[in-house]
């Protein structure tokens, strides 16, 4: 017999203004999926192979992208896919504290090789109030009042993170507490190669289930609290496309950035559908022939927005993103970005802002207008 899971999904229709119900069907033999219409009873989507979705893209909460129809994941249909899924695709809340700002990128890369998920992001300054309130489990302990003091000292990177056994394996991947034990008895791990003691050390990772959907919520939930606000001068926007992310190098291309003496001071993984990335990339109909294929791809999978910021940083970010056809990137700027991460004209890896007056705009759209509706 064919094994199959089934979920159900949400689409949000912006056009009619409701909220459509189907059902998928994943069969992991082919990486083929089909689609039930709940309301009208029929089939919305024959049985296709759909190579973009894969086992580890299926879980409660989980946006996915199906011929550029963004679907959340609300439940499951059966208690076989239940069982199997609530096994291999468990979250947990992971944080990249301030101590490591210039090491976010390596970070996240380090994170992709493990074959972690990364399903959410997003880059906050926490408040002295909020530190207090993620670590009021610690207050009356010695180290707390400094803790707090330096987790509200510069951003944070709140993730959520989706594995087999993900809480336990997040766990042993940051390591022991104290960074110098880290070195001595898990010299590989990340608090041993970029934490610097038992308070600033690196990363935060949940102690358990529960304490992760606690977590969890803080940074991602609807009544959070936690939002960017962008800075809006001097500013570019920097997208890395769904394709770089689903290739592992979306940390890479953060460590470059950083290193390249740009300022990060807005992140945050977003899901487009057709409707939302053809809003934003408009400027470009009839202008790029490839126009129809790039709205295609943004809408394949979470992209990562981000404001950057440095003196004349329109023009600065550009000569390091590069040429729009990577083929070209490798002939004449071979270290930019396009050039190393890019693969055609449509899946080029980012897009950054291409005139000086566009730049607020642009950071705008995502860090004012969408960041309520993530």
């Amino acid at each position: 017999q064919t094994q199959r899971y089934s979920f159900y999904c949400d689409y949000l229709d912006y056009i009619a203004s409701l909220v459509r119900k189907y059902q998928l069907f994943f069969y992991p033999e082919d990486n083929s999926i089909e689609m039930f219409d709940v309301k009208n009873k029929k089939i919305f989507l024959k049985r296709i192979n759909f190579p973009s979705i894969q086992l580890k893209d299926l879980f409660i909460g989980s946006e996915i992208s199906i011929y550029s129809r963004k679907l959340k994941i609300v439940d499951y249909c059966d208690d076989f896919t239940k069982q199997v899924f609530e096994e291999i695709n468990k979250s947990t809340y992971g944080m990249i504290k301030p101590d490591c700002y210039m090491n976010i990128g390596k970070i996240v890369d380090y994170i992709y090789q493990t074959g972690l998920t990364v399903s959410r992001l997003k880059m906050v300054r926490f408040s002295k109030e909020d530190s207090c309130e993620f670590y009021k489990e610690h207050k009356g302990k010695s180290f707390y009042e400094g803790l707090t003091d330096m987790m509200s000292s510069d951003y944070v990177v709140g993730m959520e993170l989706v594995g087999r056994d993900v809480v336990k394996n997040w766990r042993e991947i940051i390591g022991p507490t104290d960074s110098e034990k880290a070195r001595q008895e898990k010299p590989n791990s990340i608090r041993a190669l970029f934490g610097t003691d038992g308070r600033k050390n690196a990363v935060h990772g949940s102690d358990g289930n529960e304490t992760a959907q606690s977590e969890l919520s803080f940074m991602f939930g609807k009544t959070s609290k936690l939002k960017q606000i962008p800075k809006l001068s001097n500013c570019s926007c920097l997208i890395i496309k769904p394709h770089a992310i689903q290739d592992g190098s979306a940390g890479k291309i953060i460590d470059i950035v950083l290193s390249q003496g740009f300022e990060i001071s807005c992140m945050e993984m977003f899901y487009l559908d057709k409707t939302t990335s053809e809003e934003f990339f408009e400027v470009y109909k009839g202008v790029l022939p490839e126009y129809a294929g790039m709205i295609e791809s943004v809408s394949t999978g979470p992209i990562i927005a981000m404001e950057v910021r440095q003196d004349n940083v329109v023009q600065s970010l550009r000569n390091l993103v590069g040429p729009h056809d990577p083929e070209i990137a490798k002939l004449l700027r071979p270290n930019t970005l396009r050039a190393v991460f890019g693969k055609d004209r449509i899946l080029n890896a980012v897009h950054c802002t291409d005139l000086p007056e566009d730049g607020v705009l642009e950071v705008q759209y995502f860090f004012e207008l969408l960041q309520g509706n993530n």
